[in-house]
């Protein structure tokens, strides 16, 4: 049996989120949203267009583009879909699944059309009366993966018309309600307006859910505290490690109860020995850590967490991470890819906001693009001619000048490392 949803919803206007499509002046930072849903344990996002017109539309599009670059869960775009292009722009933009709207006349002709290019599992229908289904009965099942059911007096009328499955919109919460709808085999999830709500502890209700009986993709441990080896005091100590960037955040302690309130509520709690208590961190600080992973370690009397730190910041001080004080130092040539081509970029970074005299990075800034693009092309040349000769050290060479001019179009544009390597990570 497939685990059941929990759907937040994420309107888009003028490039940023809104509360609903009837509040549409109180807007807050997208991204910002949408990295909170992704750690929070919600399990897919609708991200809608709210566009008057085709300058907005853009700039919507975009930012859903930047949400799918900065987060791990599938999203479905919708809003404005009218025709097969707008379907793609979606698609394009990172959106798993497209969703049609139901109420047009034109979505019909265009769920056939769109099914048919690019595959019925990206296609969802939001419903508000059952005249879609009957229009499209007969080849409804063959071209949609899932529907959006935004009238709960709809229910009772599905049960017999359709086996599609579907998310219901859920409008006030009602523990028992949810768990009633949820028993049912053709509904795969709920939304509405108490998920979105950035309060709602997501994990704690699909702990809930769990406990009465409802599958949820909730973390199920493949080892328990047994199985760990605690240390005299009773405590197994926990690296903490920035999940994408695999910096050492900090060193912590967990007990049997820390340890188990991290399984249930996904965010990293642990035990202080100074106060001899629980503390989930972030708390008080607001800087939370929400968990990617845990793994033992061979003698399984260590845990190595991964974890996706809010603010940026995991020390008590206020630093990035607790390992500051430095003791001794040993100059060496850092040879990990990344970080080498992150060094390289913030010099070139550093040069374009701090010109250094007679330096060849900002004769290429000062020059500007079209210069810049020359150089790219001339060393994308080099390092073709380089290739067709048997020796690859020239290859290197020509392929470390073009990649050092490829990062200056990168400062150029605005891009980083991270925007090229989400990009890649998506493909």
């Amino acid at each position: 049996m497939e685990h059941k949803n929990i759907v937040a919803t994420i309107y888009l206007k003028d490039g940023m989120a809104v509360l609903n499509p009837d509040q549409p002046e109180e807007k807050q930072d997208v991204l910002e949203l949408a990295r909170l849903y992704n750690d929070s344990g919600i399990d897919k996002i609708i991200c809608y267009d709210l566009s008057s017109d085709n300058e907005e539309h853009e700039k919507n599009i975009l930012a859903i583009r930047e949400i799918n670059r900065s987060i791990e869960i599938k999203t479905c775009g919708g809003g404005n879909i009218k025709r097969l292009e707008d379907v793609k722009k979606f698609l394009y933009a990172g959106c798993i699944e497209v969703i049609l709207n139901g109420s047009m006349p034109s979505s019909v002709e265009l769920l056939k059309e769109a099914s048919s290019r690019f595959g019925a599992e990206k296609i969802l229908v939001s419903l508000t009366t059952v005249d879609f289904i009957f229009k499209t009965k007969e080849f409804l099942e063959e071209n949609v993966h899932e529907l959006v059911i935004y009238n709960r007096a709809l229910l009772d009328s599905l049960e017999g018309i359709t086996n599609v499955p579907y998310i219901v919109d859920v409008s006030s919460y009602d523990f028992r309600d949810v768990v009633d709808l949820l028993r049912s085999e053709k509904i795969r999830g709920i939304s509405g307006a108490f998920i979105n709500d950035v309060n709602t502890d997501i994990m704690q209700l699909k702990c809930d859910l769990s406990d009465a009986g409802i599958k949820m993709d909730n973390f199920e441990p493949k080892l328990f505290w047994s199985d760990l080896k605690v240390n005299a005091d009773g405590l197994v100590p926990v690296i903490v490690q920035d999940y994408q960037t695999n910096e050492v955040l900090m060193l912590a302690y967990m007990n049997e109860e820390a340890f188990n309130m991290t399984m249930r509520i996904g965010k990293m709690t642990y035990y202080s020995r100074s106060r001899q208590e629980l503390w989930i961190k972030g708390m008080t600080s607001g800087h939370t850590q929400y968990v990617k992973s845990l793994t033992a370690d061979c003698d399984y009397d260590t845990i190595l967490a991964k974890v996706s730190q809010v603010g940026g910041i995991a020390c008590h001080t206020g630093a990035p991470n607790c390992f500051f004080n430095e003791i001794v130092k040993k100059e060496y040539i850092e040879r990990n890819p990344l970080k080498v081509f992150e060094s390289v970029y913030e010099v070139i970074a550093d040069r374009k906001e701090h010109p250094k005299e007679g330096s060849y990075t900002n004769y290429l800034f000062d020059k500007g693009i079209d210069k810049i693009l020359k150089k790219v092309g001339e060393e994308a040349t080099e390092i073709v001619i380089a290739a067709k000769n048997p020796d690859n050290e020239e290859v290197k060479y020509e392929i470390s000048d073009f990649l050092y001019h490829m990062m200056v179009l990168m400062v150029e544009k605005g891009l980083t490392w991270e925007d090229i390597t989400r990009e890649l990570a998506q493909r």
